[in-house]
């Protein structure tokens, strides 16, 4: 998750947020170049004394200063179009999870298993335990085996939600009569947090998002307790 004063990305924790942590360095390094020169160019227009009779039929510039920026889009277009099929990608998901936003928790059905759903509820401040983190920590978290692909179905009940776990490279908006789906594969194992990402009434700031992955042997130990 995030520390305080944060101003880069989360680690990420599963190749598509890699992928987009790549991609993001990409484009900055891009901008940057083109800021940069913009910059240089604009000083030494304020401050040189030359002074170009032919500057205003320049072919050769006018041609230059078309086709670059065409070129400079192509190298941003081509990469972010291959993250954004790749995001849409699912082959072959060993486990189905429904996600379903309310006002204001989520609840959470695995398809797969015959009797195994819950609420996820935020833990008020009053009754967090120590070194628990403030509006962050659930009374359920949903709980997913690690290095595999899940497929998530996410839709709501009442309005518009967004299921987004930043660290995981996710975000898919909860719409009512309609169903979305997002694969979930994590390299490691731990707990990410996130939040609802659109604002969905008053109580918006609190249904926040808890993800557990485990190892997959630790995960049918968890599926057969929960179905007891």
């Amino acid at each position: 998750m995030a520390y305080p004063f944060q101003l880069g990305l989360q680690d990420a924790s599963s190749p598509i947020m890699e992928e987009l942590t790549n991609f993001h360095d990409h484009t900055l390094m891009i901008v940057f170049l083109i800021s940069s020169l913009v910059l240089y160019l604009i000083s030494l227009m304020l401050t040189t004394k030359l002074i170009h009779t032919n500057t205003m039929d320049a072919q050769e510039v006018e041609t230059i200063w078309t086709i670059l920026p065409a070129i400079i889009l192509i190298l941003i277009a081509l990469p972010s179009l291959r993250i954004l099929y790749m995001m849409d990608e699912i082959n072959n998901p060993v486990l189905t999870v429904k996600t379903m936003g309310h006002q204001w928790y989520w609840s959470y059905e695995y398809t797969d298993y015959e009797d195994l759903c819950f609420d996820s509820y935020m833990i008020p401040t009053n009754e967090l335990k120590p070194g628990e983190l403030r509006l962050l920590e659930v009374d359920n978290r949903i709980v997913l085996p690690m290095e595999l692909p899940i497929r998530m179905l996410i839709s709501s009940e009442d309005v518009l939600h967004s299921w987004a776990i930043p660290s995981l490279g996710l975000k898919t908006d909860a719409i009512p009569g309609r169903l979305n789906q997002a694969t979930v594969t994590s390299n490691r194992p731990g707990v990410f947090y996130g939040q609802c990402s659109e604002i969905c009434g008053s109580n918006h700031s609190f249904m926040p998002i808890v993800l557990e992955m485990i190892p997959l042997k630790l995960f049918e130990n968890w599926s057969m307790s929960m179905t007891q």
